[in-house]
């Protein structure tokens, strides 16, 4: 049953990281001039406190492993971490609620768990969503390990999937990623 049964016009938006004005602006104008209301869904999956502490020491050089100290993982305050990355979650969540409804857009928004895909299926069921919109970072590794999510999403969702890079415009995208920036599927 959707959130919305007054026949809004229900976009579900899987975001990497909080929107920039910029981005809400461009997203909110995929939708101008439409005779039904739109309510924008967004899911901003959790900051991986375990990928965060991979990282951190993966950043460290052999060198700096083995001239200094092993340091025991009880010194790594792991709930600290994981609590971190929930209040980092929920404020670009915030941020970019923020900025789509300073683009007019009404928009509600949760941090989910899940694995992104699978929460982005059953919001799009839940609110009956008309369509989906992933962006992600526009560095060449992000697009590269997250471009799945798309299509991964066409094979699970019978709705139109647009996929975008987060903080260009559609020409800067267009630009830079010849046919491959802006796709809609």
């Amino acid at each position: 049953m959707s959130e919305n049964a007054g026949g809004d016009y229900d976009v579900v938006l899987l975001v990497e990281q909080a929107l920039s004005d910029q981005d809400a602006a461009q997203v909110h104008s995929l939708h101008e001039g439409l005779d039904e209301p739109v309510t924008y869904h967004v899911l901003l999956p959790l900051e991986d406190a375990a990928a965060r502490i991979e990282s951190a020491m993966g950043s460290l050089t052999a060198g700096d492993m083995l001239s200094s100290p092993t340091m025991p993982m009880s010194e790594v305050d792991l709930d600290a971490v994981r609590k971190d990355c929930e209040d980092r979650s929920h404020a670009e969540l915030e941020q970019t609620l923020a900025a789509l409804r300073r683009s007019g857009a009404v928009a509600h928004g949760h941090v989910v768990s899940d694995p992104p895909i699978d929460a982005l299926a059953a919001k799009v069921a839940e609110v009956d969503g008309r369509e989906a919109i992933i962006l992600t970072r526009p560095h060449v590794v992000a697009e590269f390990f997250h471009l799945d999510w798309t299509s991964k999403a066409r094979r699970k969702l019978g709705v139109p999937i647009l996929h975008l890079l987060e903080h260009e415009n559609f020409d800067e995208q267009a630009e830079g990623y010849g046919e491959e920036g802006v796709t809609g599927l």
